[in-house]
């Protein structure tokens, strides 16, 4: 790992940059993919399913068998820990349901807002190197919540043109309504156009590698939302004395074993902890089963060294990490000076896989920066706010006036017209 001991401010952009390639590298592959789906289907599908993925398929749906078929395929014990996660991602999104809010902002004038869901939502789940089945709880879950009437869900299949039973057996669970083994770029190009198999969806979920996240920022050109650019995982580690050193390692490491694209970084005040880590990386790294894959993100990643806790969070703002994790004497003042992380995660025994799979939160979250202006996805997050408003003959008249004069000074007549007449009905 870099060591990098008080970076100058001015070299901050630098030395926090990812390794990610921008949206112009990927652009024009995405494009061109994107109008062969739009113009040639699922017979396109089949043709980058077969070059990508390296499998040749009768049908891209996944059968009712092959789902009953999951659950067989899976431990019960397995079974049992895919539940309880279910349960607490459902206490923690239930929660955040909210009431109409109304008000009379004038006499006569009542205005509410209610929330509606999403009709028509795409889930996509990586399945290459790590088969995400945790990421379906993630989306599928507050979905379902949420009452969104389709929910599809676009995942690769394996070089025998299967799914992760795992993926089926928890997708089956919280009431995915279809599945399709279409991975990539022209999954989320199906899902943007619909296909002769695929339907058309509003808004698209989840996290996948470069080339999906620029696929995604490129479905919204054609009217399609999406959850936010979330691309290569990364974590951010503050931590000073009181850390155990082991437990950071692993933390680090959690999160460079998803990808050699994934960043980890150490910000520390503390240059034994420092010393400590990396010692620590070291070791743990040699026994991991995708030990090439994390040595590949450790070497895109940093142990920074700083002086003083303002510093620090003022470094760490500028990163606005992903997964931020906080093990620190003064735990209080980084929890209150953060603006720009996706989850935060407190104290030695609050391991970031804890948010990737069981304690409630989503893990679905703003990569590469954009936690300063991304939220994770919520329960909000596949529903739509509505505004209503209702106005009484004598609303009409508390308000009508000053509509008239706005309406005037900018020169809409027609706007005025539509309330002169309701004003003079009334004499």
């Amino acid at each position: 790992m870099n060591k990098i001991y008080n970076p100058n401010k001015k070299d901050w952009k630098t030395i926090l940059m990812r390794p990610t390639q921008t949206v112009a590298d990927i652009e024009g592959t995405v494009n061109s993919i994107f109008k062969e789906v739009q113009e040639g289907g699922d017979s396109i599908l089949a043709k980058y399913t077969q070059k990508f993925d390296g499998v040749e398929l009768s049908s891209n749906i996944v059968s009712n068998d092959e789902i009953n078929a999951a659950a067989s395929l899976i431990s019960e014990d397995l079974k049992k820990a895919i539940q309880l996660a279910k349960n607490n991602i459902e206490v923690f999104h239930a929660a955040q349901k909210t009431t109409k809010v109304a008000v009379e902002t004038a006499n006569g004038v009542q205005c509410w807002q209610e929330k509606r869901p999403i009709q028509k939502v795409g889930l996509y789940i990586p399945g290459g190197t790590a088969p995400l089945f945790s990421t379906i709880l993630m989306l599928a879950v507050p979905a379902n919540i949420a009452g969104c009437e389709e929910i599809v869900l676009c995942t690769p299949p394996d070089k025998e043109g299967n799914v992760n039973p795992a993926i089926l057996y928890t997708a089956n669970l919280c009431g995915v309504t279809k599945v399709f083994k279409v991975g990539g770029i022209q999954a989320i190009a199906g899902m943007t156009f619909g296909t002769e198999t695929i339907p058309q969806v509003y808004k698209i979920f989840g996290p996948g590698n470069q080339f999906v996240t620029v696929a995604k920022q490129i479905a919204t050109k054609y009217g399609v939302a999406i959850d936010m650019p979330a691309g290569p995982s990364e974590l951010l580690v503050m931590a000073d004395d009181s850390a155990n050193a082991a437990f950071v390692a692993s933390d680090l490491l959690s999160q460079a074993e998803h990808g050699v694209d994934s960043q980890v970084i150490l910000v520390s005040t503390s240059k034994s902890m420092i010393d400590a880590v990396e010692k620590e990386v070291a070791e743990q790294l040699n026994v991991l089963p995708r030990k090439e894959i994390a040595k590949q993100a450790i070497a895109n990643s940093k142990l920074i060294y700083l002086e003083n806790a303002q510093t620090a969070i003022d470094l760490i703002n500028e990163y606005g990490p992903e997964h931020y994790i906080l093990c620190v004497d003064n735990e209080d003042f980084f929890i209150s000076q953060i603006k720009n992380a996706g989850s935060v995660f407190i104290g030695n025994y609050t391991p970031e896989s804890a948010g990737d799979y069981a304690s409630g939160t989503n893990h679905t979250l703003p990569t590469n920066g954009y936690a300063k202006q991304y939220s994770g996805v919520n329960l909000d997050s596949f529903m739509k706010s509505m505004t209503f408003q209702k106005i009484t003959p004598k609303g009409i008249q508390e308000i009508g006036k000053a509509i008239e004069l706005m309406a005037e000074a900018e020169g809409l007549q027609a706007h005025k017209n539509a309330v002169t007449l309701r004003l003079k009905s009334l004499e």
